[in-house]
């Protein structure tokens, strides 16, 4: 399990080191694994796209303000839950967004969290679609709010070592979805592993 000195790093070396780490859920004594493959820096308070942008506090987004290694999920559009880990310190209220994973294993518990199905009866589509988004995999994985201002801990969730990601295998892009921040939505902050076929949109 990584230590939670690990979050408090810059949030933007935190979202690249993630990439090839693996994300363990626990659930009743279930575990299963997948591997992150996508990422997105949230910069705090300077920010247009992170919810601190400004320095407001608000009862949305006090997880922020919370040590690195808290796990902040969200809800967008009335029904998807999003997978934030908060990285640095109270003083730096920002965080890295888990955009896409790839199942590593028991992948008929991440297929029946997702379309109540076994895995071998999902058709290709659907496998395709598993967890190759923010709230797709938070589905997936069984991410819901009752995650959110804990710490990450092996009781439910954590993270922990995996394969580390060569500098040729790891595309820099812009963020996805955040219009509204105006010359922010255009930051080089998205990160996702090359060629790798869990990644939300190439």
């Amino acid at each position: 399990m990584l230590e939670s000195d690990f979050f408090k790093q810059d949030t933007v070396e935190i979202a690249k080191k993630l990439l090839g780490k693996k994300i363990i859920r626990n659930i009743s004594g279930n575990f299963f694994c997948a591997k992150i493959v996508e990422t997105e820096a949230y910069l705090g308070l300077e920010d247009r796209a992170c919810h601190s942008y400004g320095g407001k506090i608000t009862n949305r987004n006090k997880t922020l303000y919370l040590d690195g290694g808290h796990i902040y999920v969200y809800l967008i559009y009335g029904m998807y839950n999003l997978l934030n880990i908060v990285t640095r310190d109270e003083n730096y209220p920002e965080a890295v967004l888990i955009r896409a994973v790839e199942p590593l294993d028991n992948l008929d518990v991440f297929s029946q969290n997702r379309f109540a199905k076994k895995y071998k009866d999902l058709t290709n589509y659907q496998k395709k679609n598993l967890s190759n988004g923010p709230g797709k995999l938070s589905m997936a994985l069984g991410i819901d709010r009752t995650l959110n201002e804990k710490n990450l801990s092996k009781d439910y969730l954590y993270i922990a070592s995996g394969e580390d990601i060569s500098e040729k295998d790891l595309v820099t892009t812009k963020r996805i979805g955040i219009d509204y921040a105006g010359e922010d939505a255009k930051l080089p902050l998205r990160f996702y592993i090359k060629n790798n076929p869990n990644v939300s949109c190439k």
